[in-house]
């Protein structure tokens, strides 16, 4: 994936997973240690980016969440707290996009879905 190479080549540590599924799977039988998750809102296999980010903020409060996606946010994001370039980023975007989001969203307290 793109994003994986982009974010390598900062300097960050990446675990990807195909799915919100498999990333769940991953978060259980690994528990890596995770500053952010990097999640689009829509996946395949039925869990979406904001039930996984969920899930994930039960368990670990204080994880800071990137949001992204190639459709309209407000037709897929309704009712969450989505700050442009801080936690959500819109698809197709550059690496100084992603690059920028992330140290912004590193840099602030979690936002409440």
């Amino acid at each position: 994936m793109l994003s994986r190479l982009i974010l390598e080549r900062l300097g960050y540590k990446v675990i990807e997973a195909a799915s919100g599924v498999a990333a769940l799977e991953i978060w259980i039988s690994q528990q890596p240690a995770v500053d952010l998750l990097v999640t689009d809102m829509i996946m395949p296999h039925g869990l979406t980016g904001r039930g996984l980010a969920e899930k994930l903020r039960a368990q670990q409060p204080e994880l800071r969440i990137l949001f992204t996606t190639g459709y309209s946010p407000t037709s897929v994001a309704r009712g969450m707290n989505l700050i442009e370039g801080v936690n959500f980023i819109q698809k197709p975007y550059v690496p100084v996009t992603l690059s920028t989001a992330i140290r912004r969203c590193l840099g602030r307290p979690p936002i409440p879905l």
